[in-house]
């Protein structure tokens, strides 16, 4: 008996998305002739052993790698023999009667090479996508500046989505959803299949056009409808879903619209503007505590113009706009400085020692910058203001979000667990108790994506240690909580050091007896011990002298040491061991190595501990009698407590044992 229709799904990750679509498609082909395949794109979490512990007629086909949606279609496309062939997403379920619906509706209309059917979000809203009109120059712009989005029931706007067509309507559209699209066998062999340039996004509105310029119509057909969860798959990878979209429009404008330049230039402009308006977003979202610092900054300047001259903008003119830009510049700093725009944003402590210095550095311009020769005054109730101020407005937060039934989400730490093992339920419930503190569990990640989607105590796993740094920019992380014994310590740093630059606390809860770092920060919860993973070597403060510093002694060492070991080793070919690193100072000065800091031969993975250094506290340590252990542990050692006394003592240190070995040969 002839197949009658072929379905193709590509999954990656969503294991328990694929069961449920699969469990809707068996309902809707019950009468129907039908065979079922199943793509996998190097799934980590267990797909593939539940298709074929569930599903074993399903026809399966496992990628070691993630070859991306059209490549990984085209490979079932290959070998689909159904009289129609439908590409489905994994994370859809499907009526009883999509499939016989549309069927019908292709029998009965022979122009048609490809329908797609109603497509609606979890939440019973349209999804725009279910019909489109090609990109053209004009559709492109209007899409792209959002004029689309303004005038949603214009014909001159609203063109891409067709958000002005009447959602309950057959209509002919120019392309539907690449979550489900329905074409004729012979279609298929006539444009073939999806063009592989395209990794995700992009290759279905790409075949829509092949299929339309080959001279086949292309359907709506809203008598039907699916549920799609948009997105499942791109939320447990660490795949930048917008930059591909774009590279997709990019690729597809280059392909089919060679002719309008114009248009190429549209799309970069529209990319550029959205990514503009997104960069000013999330730095509103982000940074809003320093929008309100410098608020509270020039109203204590205009106070302390009030106080000095009984009116405000009462400076010289020539004082404009320097005396308004440079107070609120040096606050940033001071607070930056001191980490309150980072890991300690409701400080109490350090905003104050942040204001305070600020203050101190204020007060220094008074006597080298003319415009402010006659504003000391000012400077001074600045000074009082904002110390009052500053710290007293996060005060009043972090009062008010202890009071029952106050939830106020933006001075909630936002807290994700690393490791979901034994312990993991007992570190939640002790962390729920923490009632002094405001704290939002968003999430557990796993070692890997076998048990995304299972909750522990409530809680739900999220992703995998492999997306982390998307999930904490995404999720708004605050701070990341290890559970000692779930990963190696060599993970816990690799981990650190990739997301290391996006203002996160990281601790450590130790459930054991493997406390390998100073105790100078153990906090805890009830009976377990919490360590903040804080090492002076990653402080703004602590790299900017440690940079100086480098800087510092590099330079004269460069004119005049390096040039005699250069020509020695040209003549002689032979250098000791102290000189091949006299070699090296190009790139310290460069910034890519150290005087001091780790050896040059540890893993890059050991970045959040500092950078490689000509010497270290290991390299003064006889490193040759170290076991691993010992080595990792002076390097965590060097890491937590690096200061410019620590590294001018290793300096002297490797002199004396320079000399000490000289004297020995």
């Amino acid at each position: 008996m002839e197949v009658e229709l072929s379905i193709i799904i590509v999954n990656y990750n969503v294991k328990d998305f694929l069961e449920n679509a699969l469990i809707s498609i068996k309902k809707a082909i019950a009468d129907i002739k039908a065979e079922i395949f199943v793509v996998d794109n190097a799934s980590e979490d267990g797909s593939v052993e539940m298709v074929r512990q569930k599903f074993p007629d399903v026809k399966l086909i496992v990628n070691d790698k993630n070859l991306g949606f059209a490549r990984a279609n085209n490979q079932a496309l290959k070998l689909a023999k159904g009289k129609y062939i439908l590409l489905i997403n994994p994370d859809t379920i499907v009526q009883e009667d999509t499939f016989k619906v549309l069927i019908s509706f292709l029998e009965s209309h022979p122009e048609c090479g490809m329908v797609g059917c109603k497509i609606l979000n979890p939440d019973g809203t349209l999804q725009l996508a279910c019909r489109r009109s090609f990109p053209t120059p004009w559709v492109a712009f209007t899409k792209m500046a959002g004029l689309s989005a303004l005038f949603p029931k214009s014909k001159i706007f609203a063109r891409y989505n067709l958000t002005y067509l009447d959602p309950d309507e057959i209509t002919e559209v120019d392309a539907v959803s690449g979550s489900f699209m329905m074409i004729r066998r012979e279609v298929y062999e006539q444009v073939g299949g999806l063009d592989e340039d395209f990794f995700m996004y992009g290759e279905d509105i790409d075949w829509c056009y092949k299929i339309k310029k080959a001279g086949w119509k292309i359907y709506y057909v809203p008598l039907t409808q699916i549920i799609h969860f948009k997105g499942e798959s791109t939320k447990r990878s660490n795949i930048d879903e917008i930059r591909v979209f774009y590279d997709a429009m990019r690729i597809f404008v280059k392909k089919h619209y060679k002719e309008f330049a114009l248009l190429g230039l549209i799309l970069k402009l529209g990319v550029f503007i959205r990514g503009f308006i997104a960069m000013i977003g999330k730095f509103m979202k982000n940074y809003w505590d320093m929008i309100v610092d410098v608020f509270v900054v020039l109203i204590s300047f205009m106070v302390g113009e009030l106080v000095r001259f009984n009116a405000i903008f009462a400076l010289p003119r020539y004082a404009y706009p320097e005396v308004l830009i440079i107070p609120p510049l040096v606050v940033w700093f001071s607070l930056y400085s001191f980490g309150v725009y980072t890991n300690r944003k409701f400080s109490i402590g350090y905003s104050l020692v942040g204001v305070w210095f600020s203050s101190l550095i204020l007060s220094s311009l008074t006597f080298f910058i003319k415009q402010y020769a006659f504003s000391r005054m000012i400077v001074l109730v600045m000074t009082v203001l904002n110390t009052i101020l500053i710290p007293g407005w996060r005060l009043f937060l972090r009062i008010l979000g202890r009071i029952p039934f106050v939830n106020i989400s933006i001075i909630a730490r936002r807290v994700l667990i690393v490791g979901a093992g034994e312990s993991t339920v007992s570190v939640i419930r002790k962390l729920r108790k923490r009632t002094s503190e405001n704290i939002k569990l968003v999430g557990i990640v796993d070692y890997d994506l076998k048990r995304v989607g299972e909750k522990i105590d409530g809680v739900e796993i999220i992703g995998s240690i492999s997306a982390i740094d998307k999930i904490i920019r995404e999720e708004r992380i605050n701070d990341v909580i290890f559970i000692s014994g779930e990963l190696p310590y060599s993970e816990m740093l690799s981990i650190i050091n990739r997301v290391k630059d996006k203002s996160v606390n990281f601790k450590l809860i130790l459930t054991g007896s493997d406390l390998i770092l100073s105790k100078a920060s153990i906090d805890s919860i009830d009976d377990i011990p919490i360590l903040d993973i804080d090492y002076n070597i990653n402080k703004f403060l602590n790299r900017l002298s440690k940079r100086v510093f480098d800087v510092f002694f590099t330079v004269p060492l460069l004119i005049f040491v390096y040039p005699l070991v250069y020509f020695k080793k040209i003549f002689s070919k032979r250098i000791g061991e102290f000189e091949s690193k006299i070699l090296l100072l190009p790139e310290v000065l460069m910034g890519k190595l150290s005087l001091v800091g780790r050896p040059l031969d540890s893993p890059d993975w050991q970045s959040y501990l500092g950078k490689k250094g000509l010497t270290g506290i290991v390299q003064i340590s006889d490193p040759d009698n170290l076991t691993s252990e010992e080595i990792e542990r002076l390097n965590i050692f060097y890491a937590r407590n690096q200061s410019l006394a620590l590294d001018i003592e290793i300096l002297i240190r490797t002199f004396i044992r320079l000399i000490s070995n000289k004297k020995k040969n």
